[in-house]
């Protein structure tokens, strides 16, 4: 039976040379069985001060800790390193990355939730985890679901944001099944992680909120300037290939 490993990380910053300095996962073997891993780690690595400023972790709260690949989530997710399991992240691009850097090869089919809820909710301006958690109503039952799990709520901490990652899930599951009735709902969020995205609004920039088909025909050269002279994310530049031609 396909084991569900949601994780989150905090890092001492988004630079390559930066590290994990904090892991949470949930491992779902079934609605009533559900492992809970929260550790903190060391590393050589200095944590910025942007960072620090995100979550909260400073070098003396880490400084006697063990390293990443010491603690026991890294076993775990280790151990469930196989096709038939599914590994679980919001922006998984960057939490996979950051355990490629510890030397972690993937072998799951994963499930990125920010790209799922893009295709799934593509009339919600934005789809960061924590504007989610409010739209969604997604704290309406947090609490419950903490208790339950044994979880401590905090904000920009690894495993609050896996709680809420859980709850947006469930709600996921539903739209997927809602939307394309008849077929494994995990599997297809695999096939829409791995499916761009054709974005609607600009979320930065001087056309902010504008409508980006209605842009292109005004102004196609802010467009080829996006594309060569900003770091874009796959939807976006997926976007912007499509109307560029």
């Amino acid at each position: 039976m396909a084991k569900y490993v949601l994780f989150d990380t905090e890092t001492t910053g988004n630079q390559e040379a930066d590290r994990i300095i904090q892991i949470g996962a949930m491992i779902v073997h079934s609605k009533e069985e559900v492992e809970v891993y929260d550790e903190l780690c060391s590393t050589s690595v200095p944590i910025s001060i942007e960072a620090m400023e995100v979550h909260n972790i400073t070098p003396d709260i880490i400084e006697n800790c063990e390293p990443f690949e010491k603690t026991n989530a890294w076993k775990v997710i280790s151990e469930l390193n196989e096709k038939e399991n599914y590994l679980i992240a919001h922006n998984i691009s960057f939490d996979l990355g950051m355990l490629e850097k510890e030397g972690f090869t993937n072998h799951y089919t994963l499930i990125d939730t920010v790209r799922c809820a893009k295709h799934l909710l593509p009339n919600s301006p934005y789809h960061r985890l924590q504007y989610l958690r409010y739209s969604l109503g997604l704290y309406k039952t947090e609490e419950a679901e903490a208790k339950k799990l044994g979880i401590t709520i905090k904000a920009h901490d690894a495993i609050g944001d896996v709680l809420v990652m859980k709850l947006l899930l469930s709600k996921l599951v539903a739209l997927t099944q809602e939307h394309f009735p008849g077929v494994n709902p995990m599997q297809k969020m695999a096939e829409l992680t791995q499916t761009p995205v054709m974005m609607k609004t600009f979320k930065f920039g001087k056309y902010k909120d504008r409508d980006i088909e209605e842009v292109a025909s005004e102004d196609m050269g802010y467009l080829k300037w996006m594309r060569n002279n900003l770091d874009l994310d796959e939807d976006m530049q997926f976007t912007l290939d499509h109307y560029l031609g």
